[in-house]
């Protein structure tokens, strides 16, 4: 079985995957990000190209990436730096590189450094179109939306699944942005077909 990442959202923890990877069995390497969320500041780590490069340098061969939120714009911008080592995304509740208040998005900001006061300020600006990029992306793109998530809405999965040459949308009932942790077990299901195919 090939290597699995697990990549966060802006909370950065490396425990918001371990539910699904304990459904899915699966000793993947869940990665957090430093500076983000509780997470420590790291002085290397400035902005999501450095996430970018910490993903870039543990791919040694192809892997699958599991990517939530944030993290999703990580896996789109690992997918397009080396395709070659991307075997298989899933891309849940992200905006892609695609623009989310575009599709109805809410704006999470405040909210987030309400939480989370000492997380890295250059979250907050991390909004990149790369909508005339995401037909390189060839891999098999499993795409993960609840349909009652205001920050990633429905729409924004819609737009991923027309403009990803292999993307397919999967909704779960019920779900908002923390799917993966509210519905664990649905996630692990959909993913373990997606890994699986071919």
């Amino acid at each position: 079985m090939a290597k699995t990442f697990f990549l966060p959202g802006a909370g950065g923890s490396a425990d918001f995957w371990r539910p699904v990877a304990t459904h899915l069995g699966l000793d993947g390497r869940l990665l957090a990000w430093p500076g983000l969320g509780n997470e420590p500041h790291r002085p290397d780590v400035n902005g999501v190209d450095d996430l970018v490069n910490m993903v870039l340098e543990g791919l040694d061969e192809p892997a699958n990436i599991i990517a939530q939120s944030m993290g999703g714009l990580v896996a789109v911008k690992v997918a397009l730096a080396a395709p070659e080592k991307v075997r298989r995304l899933v891309l849940t509740v992200t905006s892609g590189g695609v623009p989310v208040a575009d599709l109805g998005g809410s704006d999470w900001r405040a909210d987030y450094y309400a939480a989370y006061p000492a997380a890295a300020r250059w979250i907050g600006e991390a909004r990149e179109d790369l909508s005339a990029r995401l037909g390189e992306i060839a891999c098999p793109t499993l795409l993960l939306w609840g349909d009652s998530d205001p920050i990633s809405p429905v729409a924004v999965g819609r737009r991923l699944e027309a403009l990803l040459p292999n993307g397919r949308l999967q909704m779960i009932q019920g779900g908002d942005h923390d799917l993966a942790i509210t519905h664990a077990q649905d996630v692990a299901k959909l993913i373990a077909r997606h890994l699986g195919d071919g």
